[in-house]
């Protein structure tokens, strides 16, 4: 059985982003050419396929990796940077499926997720500017009533980071914007260079002996017993197959393409600022969130620039000037930016599932065939869960984390994949609609 073909991009580099502007170095890493064999193939250069080669190498498979572009191309090393923790959005509604003490696991190992990304930064030494300290803003008082439910929640689960609820007349210990009624600040969650993590996580998967290949986008599929996945000039033969590209899978694998939405999100990235701008604008120097459909967030980079991000788009249609569509919000934010130039500019994909859980499973039909999708923006700390559940299952270890998300079905969006975007953009309408009531 074959799949259809995933389309490279015409452009292999790193998009202009002040990520890959700011980046440790990025070595070039081969193009596969011809065949080769490994205990697993992991196709997707991004968090997901370099932890899951991570996790499985660390378990003793030979692992193959095959990026399309570059190592971190996709939204793994364009994204906000923010590390928070949690997987998915409202569990409770998968109660019937995996049962009450099976919402309580997927809540700890929302938990455990970020405390991955803290071990491998830590142990493999990763110079990726990683800041503890994140507050949720209140965009009116019942985001403040859900957050006392969250903190109270947090304390149920053993939490052992600080946390804390402000009222109005606090916030401007954190942001320096009257636009919140208040906030939750969590320690345990924070924010790091993205890019950077990617790039020390290949270093650590080639010090533990995973083939990296980049330029190699995979033009084919033959499952079976073993896989054999085809690229321009060449071939892996694998028992196991992992497909981690998220937003980017395209047509490779129609099954799980149609189950994950590519969302448009976008940053800006401004001058420098001056010690004194910076201290007006985030105090703490923490990453925070509001709570709106489209959501800002924004935080203070190494060298003191803000990085203003949100507004998620469905259309699969870039804004043509994404500093025009981006700067008004900043400025609804932080007014006093008015005359701050914005250096960098940048988009990505994000992927998103219709109940906003991350999929994590096999292909029922190709039961060597695993997969990790559709983060819909808790990607950073998510992608590092799944690598280590993927690598326990496929490795034989007892998961009961992969065999929990593998349990909660996802559908299919309605309309292919020419009316799923517009079908979506109607939906989120609706529900920015419903915020104004």
């Amino acid at each position: 059985m074959n799949a259809r073909a995933q389309q490279p991009a015409a452009h292999h580099q790193h998009t202009a982003s002040y990520y890959a502007a700011s980046s440790l170095a990025q070595p070039e890493h081969p193009v596969l050419q011809g065949e080769v064999v490994a205990d697993v193939c992991v196709v997707g250069g991004g968090f997901s396929g370099l932890n899951t080669a991570i996790e499985l190498a660390g378990r003793g498979l030979s692992v193959v990796l095959l990026e399309a572009h570059k190592i971190g191309w996709g939204a793994s090393g364009r994204n906000g940077g923010q590390l928070i923790r949690g997987v998915g959005h409202g569990l409770e509604q998968f109660t019937n499926v995996i049962g009450v003490d099976g919402v309580r696991q997927m809540k700890l190992m929302g938990l455990e997720a970020v405390e991955i990304v803290r071990q491998r930064v830590e142990h493999f030494q990763i110079p990726c500017d990683l800041t503890w300290g994140y507050c949720d803003l209140a965009n009116k008082p019942r985001d403040l009533e859900g957050f006392a439910e969250d903190a109270e929640e947090l304390r149920s689960l053993g939490y052992r980071y600080e946390t804390r609820l402000l009222q109005a007349n606090e916030m401007h210990t954190v942001v320096g914007s009257g636009r919140y009624v208040g906030g939750l600040i969590d320690m345990g969650s924070g924010h790091l260079h993205p890019l950077n993590l990617a790039l020390g996580e290949a270093a650590a998967a080639q010090q533990l002996g995973v083939r990296l290949f980049e330029h190699s986008a995979v033009t084919r599929i033959d499952y079976g017993p073993q896989v054999k996945v085809h690229t321009a000039q060449g071939a892996v033969r694998a028992n196991t197959l992992v497909l981690g590209c998220n937003a980017y899978l395209s047509g490779l694998n129609p099954e799980l393409s149609g189950k994950v939405l590519p969302a448009g999100s976008y940053i800006i990235a401004t001058e420098p600022l001056s010690e004194e701008q910076a201290q007006e604008l985030l105090p703490q120097n923490m990453a925070v969130c509001d709570q709106r459909v489209a959501l800002d967030y924004y935080r203070l980079s190494a060298d003191r620039r803000l990085l203003f991000g949100g507004a998620c788009h469905y259309s699969g249609r870039d804004p043509k000037d994404i500093a025009a569509y981006m700067r008004p919000k900043m400025l609804e934010v932080f007014p006093q930016l008015d005359a701050v130039k914005i250096d960098y500019q940048w988009g990505g994909m994000i992927g998103i599932g219709a109940n906003r859980l991350p999929q994590i499973g096999r292909l029922k039909d190709q039961p060597n065939v695993y997969f990790a999708q559709a983060y819909s923006g808790h990607g950073v700390n998510a992608t590092h869960l799944a690598g280590k559940l993927l690598a326990e299952a496929i490795s034989g270890q007892q998961s009961g984390g992969f065999d929990l998300f593998a349990k909660v079905p996802h559908i299919t969006f309605p309309g292919g994949k020419h009316l799923r975007s517009p079908l979506l953009a109607l939906g989120m309408l609706w529900h920015r609609l419903k915020e104004l009531v």
